[in-house]
C-alpha cells in the first residue's frame, strides 16, 4: 500500500501520547510499500514536536533524519535538509524549507520579518533580506 501521511499519524507514532493511534500509525508505517511526506506535514510535525511536545532540537533532527533514512519514505530531500540545517544551527524547520523552496521556484532572495531566521540563512551563505 502507497501512503500519503498525515501529520498527526506521525506526531502519534513518534509521541506515543495516545497508545491505540500510537499502534495503529506504527503499523500503517511498517506495512506501506511507500509513505509520502509532504513538507507542510513536516512543518506541521517539527512544530509540534518543538511547541507542543517540547522536544530538543537534537531529537526532533533525529526523528526527522530517521523518517529520511527509512526505505519506504518519500520526500522533497533536499527542502527537508535545507530545513534540518536551519533547525540545527538553533532556527526554524519551516524557515529553511522555505528558503530553499522559494529558491526552487525562481526567488532569488529570502525575505522575512524574522531576523533569526535571516541570519542564520546568510551564515549559511543564502541570499536573505531582512525586512524592515
Amino acid at each position: 500500500m502507497k501512503v500519503a501521511v498525515d501529520t498527526n499519524v506521525l506526531a502519534r507514532a513518534i509521541l506515543q501520547d495516545d497508545p491505540a493511534q500510537c499502534r495503529a500509525a506504527r503499523a500503517l508505517l511498517k506495512e506501506a510499500t511507500l509513505i509520502a511526506v509532504p513538507l507542510p506535514c513536516l512543518c506541521e510535525l517539527v512544530w509540534i514536536l518543538r511547541r507542543g511536545a517540547r522536544l530538543a532540537q537534537a531529537d526532533i533532527a533525529a526523528a526527522i533524519r530517521a523518517l529520511l533514512d527509512a526505505g519506504n519514505v518519500v520526500m522533497n530531500r533536499p527542502a527537508v535538509e535545507a530545513g534540518l540545517a536551519l533547525l540545527e544551527a538553533g532556527g526554524d524547520f519551516a524557515d529553511g524549507a522555505m528558503a530553499y523552496e522559494g529558491a526552487w521556484l525562481g526567488g532569488e532572495t529570502f525575505v522575512s520579518f524574522d531576523k533569526q531566521a535571516v541570519t542564520l540563512l546568510r551564515r549559511q551563505g543564502e541570499a536573505a533580506r531582512l525586512l524592515a
